[in-house]
């Protein structure tokens, strides 16, 4: 515990993180989680957290929370949503009327909750629930970056709906030192994109 009162109390580094294809196409969406190798265990900063419900569509389609944070699904479409996952983190389901938002959702087991929605086949989310507080997801130009990590040796790796491998496949190391930043690239082996039709009302834009 004496390492990570040591770790906590540093100054804090960043880790700029660019995610790319095989292509050296820039991949959007992919979590890049940096995990501490000091012993002790990690800091928790659980939030309340949104995944909304707009267009037909959740946004973002990708969310990365710390594990013990809650996320609630506002619906801003003006249609029924069903929420739903059967994936093994959890497992949940509720029905958010048009307009409204249902009571968050906690997220207490780290892993890839995928989610969907009963009404609209094509609507698929995902919630990475991370085990460490450092984390960032990628923006379209796949660069992420994760602030606040104090100083240290931490297990950097990154999770993408379509990775081809194992998520721990990506794992690197990093050495974080006080107010600097370390960089760290990948080029992921990704699945081919596939996509659910939407209806042919789907089109519309459907947020009041």
């Amino acid at each position: 515990m004496a390492a990570l009162a040591l770790l906590e109390g540093a100054q804090a580094g960043e880790l700029r993180a660019t995610v790319r294809d095989r292509e050296g196409r820039p991949v959007a969406g992919a979590v890049v989680v940096a995990v501490p190798q000091a012993p002790g265990a990690l800091p928790t900063r659980p939030r309340l957290e949104q995944v909304e419900q707009l267009d037909l569509e959740f946004v973002p389609g990708v969310k990365a929370v710390q594990v013990g944070s809650a996320v609630a699904f506002p619906n801003r479409d003006r249609v029924r949503h069903h929420v739903y996952s059967f994936s093994q983190p959890k497992r949940f389901e509720m029905s958010v009327l048009a307009g409204t938002e249902a009571p968050p959702v906690v997220f207490d087991t780290p892993g890839v909750v995928a989610v969907g929605c009963n009404i609209h086949d094509w609507m698929v989310g995902y919630i990475y629930v991370a085990e460490s507080p450092f984390f960032a997801a990628t923006a379209g130009d796949g660069r992420a970056l994760v602030k606040g990590l104090p100083a240290g040796r931490y297990g950097v790796r990154v999770w993408h709906p379509r990775l081809a491998g194992a998520e721990e496949s990506t794992r690197r190391e990093a050495v974080i030192r006080a107010e600097r930043a370390a960089a760290l690239d990948w080029r992921l082996e990704l699945k081919p994109e596939s996509y659910m039709p939407r209806a042919p009302a789907a089109g519309r834009r459907e947020r009041k």
